[in-house]
C-alpha cells in the first residue's frame, strides 16, 4: 500500500443507506429571498444533500417555476421531508408522495406535536418510523435529544436519528451537549444534529461532539448575508470534524508549559559555574 501519497486529512464519506455523501453538512431550502439565492447558498455551503418540504414546494412543472429547477440533481441528493405534518397518517402519505414524484427512497420524517413549539411528537414519530421502515424507506428521523428515544428509533431500523440541537428556527445552538454524546454512544446509526443552529460555532461544536453531520436551514437563510454564512457553515463543519478526528488535549486545572525550558536553565547554570 502506497502511504507516501495518502492525504493525511482524508475522511470517510457519510453513508445514509445506499446514498454516499461527501459533505457532512445538509442544508434546507426554505426561507430564502429567491430561488437564485437558494441555489448560490447551496453551492457555497458545499452540501451534496438538500432537504425539500414536499407540502410547500411546487412539484408540478406545468404550474410554473419550481425550487427543483434550481437544484442540480446530478450532484445533489434531494431529501424530501414531511414538514408540516402533525399526525402519523399525513406524514406517511407525504413520504409516499415524495417517493413517487422524486424517485428517492430517502425521507426526513417529521411528526410534530404542535405548531407553537414545533417539537417532535414521540409517540407519533415512533409509529410513523415503524411504518416507513416497513415500506423500505431510508428514514432519517427528526426527534428530541432524548437518548432512549434515539435508541428505540435505531432499533426500528431507521437510517439516521436526527436529534434537535434546540427548537426549530430558534438559533439557540446546542443546548444539551451531554445528551448528544450519550446518543452517539448508544446508537449504531448516523447521528445528525437537526434544528436550532444559529451560527458557524454551533456547527463546529456539534461536530466536535462526534456526531456524523449537521442539518440546518434558518441559520443560513435568515442571516444578514446568507451567502457569506453559507460559506462559513461549510468551513465550520469541516473544522469541527477535523478537530473531532484529531482529538482534543485533556482539560487541566493548572497550566502545562509548551516547552520545559530545561536546556536553557542547564546552560545558564553551567556558564555561571553552578
Amino acid at each position: 500500500m502506497d502511504t507516501e501519497n495518502e492525504d493525511p486529512l482524508a475522511d470517510e464519506p457519510l453513508m445514509l443507506g445506499d446514498v454516499t455523501l461527501h459533505s457532512r453538512l445538509l442544508v434546507g431550502t426554505g426561507k430564502y429571498a429567491s430561488f437564485e439565492e437558494t441555489a448560490r447558498a447551496l453551492e457555497l455551503s458545499g452540501t451534496d444533500c438538500v432537504t425539500v418540504a414536499v407540502r410547500r414546494v411546487n412539484l408540478d412543472a406545468a404550474k410554473g417555476p419550481s425550487l427543483l429547477d434550481h437544484i442540480d440533481r446530478s450532484r445533489t441528493h434531494v431529501l424530501p421531508n414531511t414538514a408540516g405534518g402533525f399526525d402519523v397518517s399525513s406524514a406517511v402519505r407525504t413520504a409516499e408522495l415524495a417517493r413517487d414524484l422524486l424517485d428517492t427512497p430517502l425521507v426526513k420524517l417529521e411528526v410534530l406535536g404542535d405548531d407553537r413549539t414545533l417539537l417532535p411528537d414521540p409517540v407519533g414519530t415512533l409509529e410513523a418510523a415503524r411504518e416507513l421502515v416497513a415500506q423500505e424507506f431510508s428514514v432519517l428521523v427528526y426527534c428530541s435529544d432524548d437518548p432512549r428515544m434515539c435508541v428505540h428509533l435505531a432499533e426500528l431500523g431507521v437510517t439516521s436519528v436526527m436529534p434537535a440541537g434546540s427548537p426549530i428556527g430558534s438559533g439557540q445552538g446546542i443546548l444539551n451537549s451531554n445528551n448528544l454524546r450519550i446518543v452517539r454512544e448508544l446508537v449504531d446509526v448516523p447521528v445528525i444534529v437537526d434544528a436550532g443552529v444559529g451560527t458557524a460555532s454551533d456547527v463546529t461544536l456539534a461536530m466536535e461532539l462526534g456526531v456524523d453531520g449537521v442539518l440546518l436551514n434558518s441559520g443560513i437563510a435568515l442571516a444578514r448575508e446568507p451567502l457569506r454564512m453559507a460559506a462559513a457553515m461549510k468551513q465550520a463543519c469541516l473544522a469541527g470534524r477535523h478537530a473531532y478526528l484529531a482529538g482534543r488535549i485533556p482539560r487541566r486545572l493548572h497550566a502545562s508549559a509548551s516547552s520545559s525550558g530545561e536546556g536553557i536553565i542547564d546552560g545558564a547554570r553551567a556558564a555561571a559555574g553552578v
